[in-house]
């Protein structure tokens, strides 16, 4: 119902992501509210208008919520996304990515939950495609415990869905990049390199730097959670009938995109190269006609996403 106002609660609405999906839901007229653990979200990407609660989305307080607010929509992207914590704590990843998801889903469907968004990776469910680009339907081939967790997540909601009625959506998302991105630990490549050229170090680039991926910009990731969030979904079985990849359909390698951000920066060219890392996938493209024929379209190339970014990185207060 797209005129209507909604009660949304965003998970992770603290984070990069997740702040910029808030926003859109705001801006549409929704009244929203944020869970979020702040352990990697920050406060300042709070919205103003949403209400806040710092809890766990493992835990009662979170499902308290659920229960007491009766959401229309619960749009899920609270997650573990480090990949290198998943191989070296797969407990701790599932713990957050499958048990935190349930703890949510059951909240959900006893309250009444209509409509559930899922935040999924279009990076990691596919492993090494076998087809450029690849579509929602390709062989699924995750290689990580993280990529592991976001398939379960997928087929939990498609249980749901069959069994409580539960309405989803679940996006693959590309490389999404830009404002309110963490370039510390584990982040997109674009807020890395954009760090290390405003402090002046050398861009580290692992392999030969041809490797591609899809880089998508974040307020188009929030506009698709918009679109997919109010149209009508197939109740076809099966995961792949209610997933939408989300990128730019266009393969970018590091070493363009490490060019395009010196160029946006003014920065002179410095950079390093390092041997490959083991497994990690070599070309990554996403076929994206499935939620174009929903109306969506990526508005930001880009030489213009990379420059909105810089501008916002280079305002941001630094922090030691």
């Amino acid at each position: 119902m797209p005129n209507e106002s909604r009660k949304v609660l965003v998970t992770g609405g603290a984070g990069f992501i997740g702040s910029h999906v808030a926003d859109a839901h705001l801006g549409r007229g929704d009244r929203v509210w944020i869970v979020d653990d702040l352990s990697s979200g920050r406060m300042e990407n709070v919205p103003p208008q949403a209400a806040f609660l710092q809890a766990d989305i493992g835990s009662e307080e979170a499902s308290r919520l659920i229960l007491r607010e009766r959401f229309d929509l619960i749009n899920h992207h609270a997650a573990q996304i480090d990949v290198r914590i998943s191989v070296a704590d797969p407990a701790r990843d599932a713990s957050i990515n499958v048990l935190g998801l349930i703890n949510v889903l059951e909240a959900a469907r006893r309250a009444g939950t209509k409509r559930f968004v899922f935040a999924s990776s279009g990076g990691v469910v596919y492993g090494e495609p076998e087809t450029f680009p690849t579509s929602e339907s390709a062989p699924k081939g995750a290689i990580s415990p993280y990529g592991v967790t976001k398939l379960a997540g997928e087929h939990y909601l498609d249980y749901y869905r069959a069994v409580y009625g539960l309405e989803y959506a679940a996006l693959r998302y590309g490389n999404v990049y830009g404002p309110r991105q963490d370039p510390h630990g584990e982040a997109g490549v674009v807020a890395i390199f954009l760090e290390r050229l405003l402090t002046g170090k050398d861009l580290t680039i692992y392999g030969d730097g041809e490797q591609t991926r899809d880089y998508v910009f974040v307020g188009d990731v929030a506009q698709a959670n918009l679109i997919v969030s109010e149209t009508a979904l197939s109740d076809a079985p099966g995961i792949n009938a209610r997933a939408f990849n989300v990128g730019m359909e266009v393969a970018t390698s590091v070493n363009t995109v490490a060019e395009l951000l010196e160029r946006a920066s003014g920065a002179p060219r410095r950079r390093r190269h390092r041997d490959a890392r083991p497994g990690e996938i070599v070309r990554s493209v996403l076929a994206t006609a499935k939620l174009r024929a929903l109306g969506w379209t990526p508005a930001v190339g880009l030489a213009e996403g990379f420059r909105r970014t810089f501008e916002h990185v280079a305002a941001a207060p630094t922090t030691a």
